[in-house]
């Protein structure tokens, strides 16, 4: 977490009561009490209450953070209901930020959970600057950049992310970020009078420093630093490119009610940003543009498993963060984190 932050966490630090250490006891046990307290001192924000932002926000929810804030001006879709557990079916047509807040509170009543249906868009810098970490979904790139840079200035946690269809990505901005990590090393001890080898743990002091978003995405790839790096770079990277780029002129995401002409259109987006950005075409497999529609609870699952596990782990101070991207394809079954725009 960077310094200023951690100052602030510092600040709200409150004893764990009797019933919080009776209901966290697992995790005290696996990341300590210290650490348990600055989850419980922390405020977070999710904006974009979609399928991916479930995934997060039932994570910190029984995380046992201080606060969390649900953040979203659309209403609920009969989509949406096929990834956003936390929305009851029968709300269709209610603002999906409000009918999402009572079962995120049941998941842990000593997390006070509100929500939020104003637009992002008209939300000032000083909302954001209530926040020890903001995590924003949902989002188009203008309003992550401008989220990203708010909180980068204000050593604010920023994270993120988004899914489409059967894709996922998260990105995670902490600045100067200080933790500590368990690292076992073997030493000599003489017991008896004869000398053994033994495994220590000891905790190490570390610091990671992170970019913001902006800088993370414009990169340029003609470089010999960054061209001989392209071959071994996840093209879901490039994929999250096209579609920013294609809710920044459409004002939406690729839709199945449009699907045939979506993919016309994700594929001439494609064709002229590679091209732009000196990429060969053939990096990204053309059949993205098939894949991207909805969000698919597993996806959902996995992203935001991941996003959720890595607030977790920034605000605690405990393990080495994913610096700074990371990137899910149901093409290649597996995960993969970058480092992008160091």
């Amino acid at each position: 977490m960077s310094n200023s932050s951690m100052k602030m966490v510092e600040k709200n630090l409150a004893n764990i009561t009797e019933d919080e250490a009776a209901l966290y006891d697992r995790q005290i046990r696996l990341w300590g009490l210290d650490a348990q307290k600055r989850l419980r001192a922390s405020r977070v924000l999710v904006a974009g209450v979609c399928g991916m932002g479930a995934e997060v926000t039932k994570n910190l929810v029984l995380s046992g953070i201080k606060s969390l804030t649900l953040l979203d001006h659309r209403n609920l879709t009969e989509i949406d209901v096929c990834a956003n557990f936390l929305a009851p079916h029968d709300a269709v047509g209610q603002n999906i930020a409000e009918v999402s807040k009572e079962r995120a509170q049941i998941l842990n009543p000593m997390v006070e959970v509100s929500s939020d249906s104003d637009d992002i868009e008209k939300k000032t810098d000083e909302f954001f600057k209530q926040f020890d970490v903001v995590c924003a979904m949902r989002c188009s790139k203008e309003q992550l950049l401008r989220i990203s840079n708010i909180c980068h200035q204000n050593k604010i946690l920023f994270f993120g992310g988004d899914v489409f269809g059967m894709i996922g990505y998260m990105f995670a901005d902490l600045q100067e970020h200080q933790y500590v990590e368990e690292v076992k090393e073997k030493v000599e001890v003489e017991q008896d009078g004869k000398k053994q080898t033994v495994e220590e743990t000891k905790m190490v002091k570390r610091t990671e420093n992170f970019v913001p978003l902006s800088q993370a995405l414009d990169v340029d790839w003609t470089t010999t630093k960054y061209a001989s790096q392209l071959r071994r770079t996840s093209s879901t990277y490039f994929i999250m490119h096209i579609i920013m780029e294609f809710i920044t002129l459409h004002g939406r995401n690729p839709n199945p009610a449009h699907r045939a002409e979506d993919e016309v259109e994700l594929l001439t987006i494609k064709n002229a940003l590679l091209e732009k950005m000196g990429i060969p075409q053939e990096k990204v497999d053309n059949q993205f543009a098939s894949m991207v529609y909805g969000q698919l609870s597993p996806v959902c699952a996995i992203v935001g498993g991941v996003l959720a596990q890595e607030i977790i782990k920034a605000v605690s101070q405990k393990d080495p963060p994913h610096n700074n991207f990371f990137f899910f394809n149901t093409q290649d079954g597996a995960g993969v984190v970058e480092c992008i725009g160091h």
